[in-house]
């Protein structure tokens, strides 16, 4: 999964070097930190957000498939 997050993002930005994704795993939750360059934030979270939510959407449906529980906190 991490990997998937990481070529989907890295396909988005301009600078595809400085994205950082680290991953937190719990018993029924995994938490996926993701980090962009400065002035990348903005094409990953996308005109009003729905860049963002399309890429969780697909990391829920994944991951319930799974029968666990995935958040993606995007920070800069």
């Amino acid at each position: 999964m991490k990997e998937f997050i990481e070529t989907i993002v890295q396909h988005l930005v301009d600078q595809p070097d400085l994205v950082r994704l680290t991953e937190v795993q719990g018993a029924k939750t995994t938490v996926y930190e993701l980090r962009v360059g400065p002035g990348d934030l903005g094409k990953v979270i996308g005109k009003k957000g729905q860049t963002a939510k399309s890429i969780r959407t697909l990391i829920a449906a994944i991951s319930a498939k799974k029968g666990k529980r995935a958040v993606l906190e995007i920070l800069e």
